[in-house]
């Protein structure tokens, strides 16, 4: 309905109605051959091109001197909301294709369309019948062991802000009070230096279903390194090409990397498929920084490049820990 009202707009603008004949009103039924044939030509994409000036809404930014300001949005909305109901919104002229106008127009016939009041009802209606809450890294606000000292005492005061919003209570928002009672909540945490056991009772007892997840291995990691449409290989590639220089990953070099990332995981903290990240990093380093003087050249990493840069950092743990 929207578009219909904004093609109708840019024909006006286009092939304006003639207000009166003979001193009275025209019949819609008498539209100009010109106007409908303008129409066919819209709808085309014949006139995309073409450039027309129209009245848009002049919005208030929240960018002041360049800078974005945070929660300027929601009192944008709010003085908005305020003053459209004492006068007529300011507009000004811009000159647009038709393409570019015919969205504007669109997006303002549809903000008029919806009833905001409706929308916001059936949004906390929703929230509160099938919402997701997905608390992460909830292992860092566990108390380790038995201390209740230092830092713990605010971990575990986390803890007991977030017991009776799990457990059900009201949360006031900018669109009104939401129940938790029904939101499922899902926390996870890597937990390796503290344990599960070290939340509080209370909190515990909330997440009675308990899911430990395998570590990832080194086929795992060969899939990640390849399958995805923006897989960390493909990206360094898609680098390297910006500068001239094609780059290739033999086989034997991506499963020797997988190994890699599956040893240092054992060995130190399991960060899962971050380490790819930095071993990838640490193996690349040196092509990134010479990139503009290797212009036109065929980079190969094989299974021995790989062993190269990375040898002497896996033997030594000291290295392996703060590097990889």
């Amino acid at each position: 309905k929207a578009k219909a009202i904004a093609e109708e707009k840019i024909l006006d603008y286009l092939v304006p109605k003639k207000s009166r004949r003979y001193g009275t009103l025209i019949e819609e039924e008498e539209e100009s051959p010109a106007r409908e044939k303008f129409r066919e030509m819209l709808k085309n994409g014949q006139l995309d091109d073409k450039v027309v000036e129209i009245d848009v809404e002049e919005k208030v930014s929240a960018v002041v001197g360049g800078v974005v300001v945070p929660g300027l949005e929601d009192i944008e909305s709010q003085l908005k909301e305020l003053f459209s109901n004492l006068g007529p919104s300011k507009r000004k002229k811009r000159r647009l294709t038709v393409k570019e106008a015919l969205k504007i127009i669109e997006n303002e016939e549809a903000e008029k369309l919806i009833d905001m009041d409706e929308v916001q009802t059936l949004a906390v209606k929703r929230a509160e019948n099938l919402g997701i809450v997905f608390i992460d890294e909830i292992d860092k606000v566990a108390t380790r062991g038995s201390s209740r000292s230092g830092p713990d005492v605010s971990r575990e005061g986390v803890q007991r802000d977030l017991l009776p919003i799990v457990e059900g209570t009201v949360v006031s928002t900018k669109y009104g009070p939401v129940k938790t009672d029904h939101i499922l909540f899902i926390a996870a945490g890597a937990f390796h230096l503290a344990k599960p056991s070290d939340l509080i009772p209370e909190l515990q007892g909330r997440f009675p279903i308990r899911v430990e997840l395998k570590a990832l291995t080194k086929d795992d990691f060969v899939k990640i390194l390849t399958e995805p449409k923006n897989a960390l290989i493909k990206q360094y590639k898609a680098l390297m090409s910006t500068e001239g220089v094609e780059l290739e990953f033999t086989e034997d070099a991506i499963q020797e990397i997988a190994q890699i990332a599956e040893e240092v995981n054992e060995r130190t903290e399991n960060i899962g498929a971050r380490r790819l990240h930095t071993i990838l990093e640490k193996i690349m380093e040196d092509f990134s920084f010479n990139a503009p003087d290797l212009k036109g050249q065929k980079i190969v990493i094989d299974s021995k490049l790989v062993r190269e840069k990375l040898g002497n950092v896996i033997t030594n743990e000291d290295l392996t820990r703060y590097i990889l």
